[in-house]
């Protein structure tokens, strides 16, 4: 399995997250991702590449579907974010920028506000996901790679792969960034592989937490199925999308599948629902799969409810290949920071057989 990394992904360090009226540290942290590149290279799990490896400077067709998976604004922001929060103040280089007003029902979102704070607030809709120095270079890296990852598996050269970077990226829209998202790397991904000229892609979300974000991108489209196993919204992040009668709109009426759990559900349980999204994808024809590999459903995660364990990941990844389609996954959730190397590996060795 190919695995492409993003070298830049420690240019994005959060110092904090607001959780219940508190400041706290960030539980999305550089180490995630070390963790896990060590334990692949200890299992020999590759070859691993980073973007420049693979030949890939400036990208006039990346920048493109950049463009057409996000909105143009909400991209021009997230340039230019960093510098707009110094220039308020350069005392603002020591802190994080996090949001703190946003335009609920009723207020206007097509005008975008001169002032800052209101600008961070349009584009987010949590005060969770702080938006640091490097959190543009790092994020636009990993969805580089995530389209990469998916071009390489496009094309034939390799069967699998996996976009190894963060931030993650599920949770955020076309307009909009938020439990610790920002570009959607499965979103770009699947949109990849149906540039390539493949005409069913099937993005499957097992992530403890509801991919909203890939959910509203391909909400009408019949050409994207999206199915995700999380939480049940009613108590768990992000609590306003995920219900099982969210089925699509428009043409993609049926195209959109999700199956909510409740917080403590073991691996019997959560593998039924695995098993019941497999079927969905292989009814949908799909010619090609993202899964998008949260590992937070693991039992020791510090912010999620399930109850998997470390062996069971290796099921999880022998599952997904009953499908036997070209597969991209791309690194969302796992906060268990010394287990989530263990857990990710573990999938993709199930997978590989």
């Amino acid at each position: 399995m190919l695995v492409v990394h993003n070298p830049e992904h420690a240019c994005h360090a959060g110092r904090h997250e607001m959780f219940r009226g508190r400041l706290v540290d960030c539980h999305e942290v550089p180490q995630r991702l070390d963790h896990v590149l060590a334990e692949l290279r200890r299992r020999g799990i590759g070859p691993q590449l980073a973007p420049l490896d693979m030949h890939a400077g400036e990208d006039a067709a990346f920048e493109a579907l950049l463009r057409r998976v996000h909105a143009p604004r909400y991209l021009d922001f997230l340039a230019r974010a960093w510098a707009d929060w110094v220039a308020l103040d350069p005392a603002n280089a020591e802190l994080d920028a996090l949001p703190s007003v946003w335009p609920v029902r009723g207020f206007r979102s097509d005008v975008e506000p001169d002032n800052f704070a209101a600008r961070l607030g349009l584009y987010s809709f949590d005060a969770g996901t702080p938006l640091t120095a490097g959190t543009w270079i790092a994020a636009r890296s990993g969805a580089h790679g995530a389209v990469l990852a998916a071009r390489a598996v496009a094309s034939g050269s390799v069967p699998s792969a996996f976009a190894l970077s963060r931030p993650p990226g599920h949770h955020a829209g076309a307009d909009f960034f938020g439990g610790y998202c920002f570009l959607n790397n499965a979103a770009l991904a699947a949109q990849a592989l149906r540039d390539s000229g493949l005409d069913r892609i099937a993005v499957l979300d097992v992530d403890y937490h509801h991919g909203n974000g890939t959910q509203s991108l391909f909400y009408a489209r019949a050409d994207v199925l999206t199915v995700s196993i999380h939480g049940d919204p009613r108590t768990e992040y992000p609590f306003y999308l995920g219900h099982a009668d969210e089925r699509g709109a428009g043409a993609g009426e049926g195209c959109n599948l999700n199956l909510p759990l409740p917080r403590g559900t073991g691996f019997a349980r959560w593998h039924e629902a695995l098993l019941q999204g497999i079927e969905a994808v292989r009814i949908f024809g799909a010619q090609a799969l993202v899964v998008a590999l949260g590992v937070d459903t693991f039992e020791g995660d510090p912010i999620s409810g399930f109850q998997l364990r470390s062996a069971d990941y290796l099921q999880v990844g022998a599952s997904l290949a009953t499908l036997g389609l070209p597969t991209v996954f791309t690194f969302e959730g796992g906060y268990a920071v010394a287990e989530v190397g263990v857990n990710v590996a573990n999938v993709l060795e199930g997978f590989a057989g």
